[in-house]
């Protein structure tokens, strides 16, 4: 069974104490987010030359990895395009806002109670359900990866 807990069941006004940080982890996907959308705005600002990172895998096979496209994916969501997002990347434009989510409430949970306004329960995920969602993305990302080729 997956354990997600969280791990305080209530919510505290004012709180006192240390506050506990944030896990690494969390500021690891954070900064991807973040660096993902500015490269996604380079990209949209420098016009006809489109700026971005090319892919590896697709330059050296002519192979799509299951992550290319996310820069044009993100660079047509900031256009409020999301027909031409999900042709980019549906998988991408479908777990990026669900981690962005998670992400975002570990960060104003922590945020709130660093500014000692109230603690907010925090997401905790046992390590067997952080092996498990990590397996599952990786099987998620070769079928895709392998399907999006076979066109």
């Amino acid at each position: 069974m997956v354990d997600v807990t969280l791990t305080q069941q209530t919510v505290v006004l004012r709180p006192t104490g240390p506050v506990e940080p944030v896990d690494r982890r969390v500021l690891g996907l954070a900064a991807v987010g973040i660096g993902g959308f500015g490269l996604a705005a380079i990209y949209q600002l420098s016009g006809d030359r489109h700026l971005g990172i090319p892919c590896l895998l697709h330059a050296t096979t002519g192979l799509d990895c299951p992550l290319c496209g996310s820069t044009r994916m993100a660079a047509a969501l900031l256009q409020g395009d999301l027909n031409a997002a999900w042709h980019f990347n549906p998988v991408v434009l479908v777990l990026g806002p669900l981690i962005g989510v998670a992400v975002g409430y570990q960060l104003l949970a922590w945020g709130l109670e660093r500014a000692r306004l109230v603690k907010l329960p925090r997401l905790r995920m046992s390590p067997r359900a952080v092996d498990w969602f990590v397996k599952a993305l990786v099987v998620l990302l070769v079928v895709y990866g392998v399907a999006r080729n076979l066109n």
